[in-house]
């Protein structure tokens, strides 16, 4: 593949992604949950189902500890998440989504549908679960993190 290419191939997965990622979030506040950002929806990801703590959702986020908490108190204050005891280690915190949280996944699965919905009329069924595999093989495992 030529220099130029890949660039190609770069800049419309980067496109993609992005409008991807702003459709869903558009999405999101259209089904009523104001006061999110992107960013929001990444660590909604890693406390579905079961809660994490900070450090690990700073971890999944890619940044520091004083950040995620920062990001959870904001989630704490606009009723999205809530800091129950860790049951298997007294000196952490397990946060978790709130019904509102929850629902809001919801939202976001619902948006990212709907989001994709273009590209199966585009494509079809058939190339666009094509396209699903393929990346799924190319892709890095591990948390997908907000650029930053």
């Amino acid at each position: 593949m030529q220099n130029s290419e890949a660039m190609a191939l770069s800049a419309a997965l980067l496109a993609a992604a992005g409008e991807l990622t702003q459709r869903i979030h558009d999405g999101v506040v259209a089904r009523g949950f104001e006061g999110l950002r992107p960013a929001h929806g990444f660590a909604f990801s890693r406390l579905a189902p079961d809660g994490a703590t900070v450090t690990d959702l700073a971890a999944h986020l890619g940044v520091t500890k004083q950040a995620a908490s920062q990001l959870v108190d904001e989630m704490v204050r606009k009723g999205y998440v809530e800091r129950r005891p860790h049951p298997g280690d007294a000196r952490a915190r397990l946060v978790v989504l709130t019904e509102r949280g929850r629902a809001c996944t919801r939202a976001a699965e619902e948006a990212a549908a709907e989001a994709v919905r273009p590209w199966v009329e585009l494509l079809g069924e058939g190339e666009v679960g094509l396209l699903r595999a393929r990346l799924s093989r190319i892709a890095p495992a591990g948390p997908i993190r907000p650029t930053w």
